[in-house]
């Protein structure tokens, strides 16, 4: 059975940094993707950034230039790592991490960051 546990959240002050690890667990083969989504109260799912087995990161707009996304393939853990926060960036963050000829769906439990002063 794959677990996903996410790290990292946390409170932070507005301009401050965080940086999320999502570490991967169990029989999990021929990973596809793997990314970070985020949900704010009363808003839906939204994805921050995913990046592909070749190391490419895809990032929403709203986090371009201040968010990076990296992997550790030998670990099967994903980081986020989160500058410049603003306190529209307080959500719950989510991993995943697609696999299996993109036919597995993985979901993290959700860690907690809130930028606030």
């Amino acid at each position: 059975q794959v677990q996903l546990v996410e790290s990292g959240g946390g409170l932070v002050q507005p301009g401050g940094s965080l940086r999320l690890s999502c570490a991967a667990s169990g029989s999990i083969f021929s990973i596809n993707r793997m990314g970070w989504y985020r949900q704010a109260p009363g808003k839906q799912r939204e994805l921050v950034a995913h990046i592909t087995n070749g190391g490419s990161g895809n990032y929403a707009g709203s986090v371009k230039g201040r968010f990076t996304i990296s992997r550790d393939n030998a670990k099967n853990t994903v980081y986020l790592q989160m500058n410049s926060l603003k306190p529209e960036d307080t959500a719950v963050y989510y991993c995943n991490i697609v696999s299996g000829g993109w036919r597995n769906d993985y979901w993290g439990q959700g860690t907690q960051v809130t930028v606030s002063s």
